[in-house]
């Protein structure tokens, strides 16, 4: 039986207190087996497969979980249909793999199956439609030797002019052929997958150390700080894995990566006549390439993406052009009967893709592979560069077995394939949950606990944000059991409030005049 007052996975709840006792361990001179730096998708993922093969382990990050590049992805689990479409066979394979994994196995809780409908419109040829819908039988192709369940993942199949409208009232009817109906993972929110992993791996045993920078790395351990109290202290360990993402090349010499922003739009839902599905909209003058319109079930839509290569130093957190913006609204003009100026875009958001320099990609780094790569510098650092968040547990895997050849390591297989993420169950378990669906979807298991918090005290039941369905009780779950440290935390990476700048503040405000919440910022 669930328990209605704590996590359902016993020792995965992280908090201030458990970073303080951890970080004091270290600092006494507690040696760990692996050292892993970045806590993004793929650095919790190292954690959780060293964890789970019984190694001693830390993982820090400068910032907080899933403070760079995993918070600003699509919130889309891809199977790999794109990279058939360039001819990269096994990247495609392994993308279907692993969606697999997290909607089947490991976080069937906040993976589910996502409609899109592609419209078949004036500016796509009768071709080019061919051409999709042979994508679309090839992905799902993918999907049967990935041996993802068709329960899993409906068939694609076309769609008339009426059902296509049906799913997306708000497509122009002129000249509307129909649509092509295919389906792919859809994640809750990116960032809540990190913080089930990085909680997953502190209940296996592994340190969980957000707001500690890296300062140097070495074959035997790093130096140091936790930037709450400016104090400098050296991590012993037998391996370091450099998992830092779009900053990996900062810490460890001769790692060439050549960034891409991703750019995406916040919409309100009313705006787009409330999508039953998501959108392919082809690009004008683009053979494989579409902006993705992805409903999310709280009031908002995402608009993206765009593919541009950036230069220069590295920013904690991309701006986002104004002509990606443009950019944007102008390919959802070319399919939609309703007019989008620059005022309704009330949030966006970028990221940089951590992609390996390569020579022969000229200029285009939507022509980069999304392979990744495992380089061990000459003192034994592990780096994990490249790749894409559906296949950070392959990613991890990779890694790890690198770092265990690599220092003679004593450990175990790879297990992380057949580890649930906390709050996982089977999806009958999950429906049978007497708590509201939106609860579930992003807590799983645990959102009886959640729910319980707003039952025993009614003021926490109340939405934090007029319009927006989280309320002060998760805010309170995140301080309690998924280590949010301040006001940021909580608002832009545990929740996404802070994605549209006006419910930020208002948010921000009500955390200043709420005790509970006062102590967190």
């Amino acid at each position: 039986m669930t328990s209605t007052s704590g996590p359902a996975l016993p020792g995965s709840s992280l908090s201030a207190e458990r970073r303080s006792r951890e970080l004091g361990a270290l600092a006494d001179g507690a040696e760990v087996d692996v050292l892993v730096v970045g806590l993004g998708a793929t650095g919790a993922g190292a954690a959780l497969d060293a964890a789970t093969r019984g190694l001693r382990v830390a993982a820090i990050d400068a910032h907080d979980l899933a403070f760079g590049t995993s918070r600003w992805s699509s919130k889309l689990i891809h199977g790999g249909l794109r990279y058939l479409a360039t001819g990269q066979l096994d990247v495609a394979h392994e993308s279907a793999v692993e969606r697999g994994v997290l909607m089947e196995r490991t976080a069937p809780h906040l993976v589910r199956a996502q409609p899109f409908v592609l419209p078949l419109t004036p500016l796509v040829s009768r071709g080019q439609a061919a051409l999709a819908r042979a994508g679309f039988l090839a992905g799902d192709a993918l999907r049967a030797s990935a041996r993802t369940s068709r329960r899993t993942l409906p068939a694609p199949r076309t769609l008339s002019a009426v059902e296509t409208r049906h799913l997306a009232p708000a497509l122009r009817p002129t000249g509307l052929r129909g649509g092509l109906l295919s389906w792919d993972g859809q994640l809750t929110d990116d960032a809540r997958l990190v913080t089930a992993i990085a909680r997953t791996a502190a209940a296996h045993g592994a340190r969980i150390l957000t707001r500690v920078r890296a300062l140097e790395l070495t074959g035997d351990g790093a130096l140091v700080r936790d930037e709450t109290s400016g104090e400098e202290l050296r991590i012993r360990a037998r391996v370091v894995v450099n998992a830092a993402g779009v900053w990996a090349g900062g810490l460890v010499d001769d790692v060439r990566l050549r960034p891409s922003r991703g750019t995406h739009l916040v919409l309100r839902d009313q705006d787009l006549g409330r999508l039953s599905a998501g959108l392919h909209i082809p690009i004008p003058g683009e053979a494989n390439r579409f902006v993705l319109v992805l409903p999310q079930g709280d009031g908002r839509v995402y608009v993206g993406l765009t593919d541009e290569p950036v230069d220069g130093e590295v920013p904690d957190v991309p701006d986002v052009p104004e002509t990606d913006i443009g950019f944007l609204l102008d390919v959802l003009g070319s399919a939609l009967d309703v007019t989008l100026r620059r005022e309704d875009v009330v949030g966006a958001f970028a990221g940089l893709r951590p992609l390996l320099d390569t020579r022969d990609a000229g200029g285009r780094t939507a022509d980069i592979s999304r392979r990744h790569a495992i380089l061990t510098s000459p003192d034994g650092v592990v780096t994990v560069v490249g790749g894409k968040l559906t296949t950070y547990r392959r990613m991890a895997q990779d890694a790890l077995d690198a770092a265990v050849s690599a220092r003679g390591l004593t450990a175990g297989p790879c297990r992380t394939a057949s580890v649930p993420l906390v709050g996982a169950a089977r999806p009958q378990a999950l429906a049978g949950l007497d708590v509201p669906a939106r609860l579930v979807r992003r807590y799983g298991t645990e959102a009886t606990a959640v729910h319980a918090l707003g039952l025993r005290e009614p003021d926490l039941a109340r939405p934090v944000v007029p319009g927006h369905p989280v309320t002060r009780a998760e805010l309170l779950w995140a301080v309690r059991h998924e280590g949010a440290l301040d006001a940021s935390d909580l608002l832009d990476r545990r929740t996404r409030i802070g994605l549209v700048t006006e419910d930020r503040a208002v948010a921000v405000a009500v955390a200043a005049a709420d005790e509970a919440l006062t102590r967190t910022a």
